[in-house]
């Protein structure tokens, strides 16, 4: 008996309250920084898949602009078309740069992918600022640029 009233006596109003408090102070101080990481984890996560998708859309911009008759045009507007049907990225914030390395046998076609032979080289780099992918505005990855490269040789 002895014993089960000393267990009810060390258990009072006040013990609760002040367990209460201190509860409160350490939500207060580990809850910012637990949110901070998991939205870091959300963003770095939304910057790696942004930049898979960004490498499949160069991909698929190279494939177009390797068979003959194709226009850079074309090849831009494929590549903002697979961006915005992806990622829903604005066409006018993606960066298409078309770079044509002509071979040994052929005239320079000054980055034209209608002027060029078969057996050049067709680059196709994209590129997204972070900030317009970005779930949360902040400073996280804001200035980054996210980048996708691709090179085949045109047919």
């Amino acid at each position: 008996m002895k014993r089960i009233s000393a267990l009810k006596s060390t258990c009072t109003n006040s013990s609760w309250s002040n367990r209460l408090a201190a509860t409160t102070v350490e939500l207060a101080i580990v809850l910012p920084l637990f949110m901070s990481v998991t939205l870091g984890i959300v963003e770095f996560g939304r910057a790696m898949m942004v930049t898979q998708i960004i490498s499949s859309a160069a991909r698929e911009g190279c494939r177009i602009g390797v068979i003959d008759g194709t226009t850079n045009e074309q090849v831009a507007t494929v590549v903002k078309n697979y961006m915005q049907a992806a990622a829903k990225v604005n066409g006018s914030d993606v960066n298409v740069t078309i770079t044509v390395t002509p071979d040994i046998a052929n005239k320079d076609p000054g980055n034209q992918l209608a002027l060029s032979n078969g057996g050049d080289l067709v680059t196709i780099t994209v590129s997204v600022p972070m900030s317009k992918v970005q779930y949360i505005t902040g400073k996280f990855l804001g200035d980054t640029n996210l980048m996708g490269i691709s090179t085949m040789r045109h047919e």
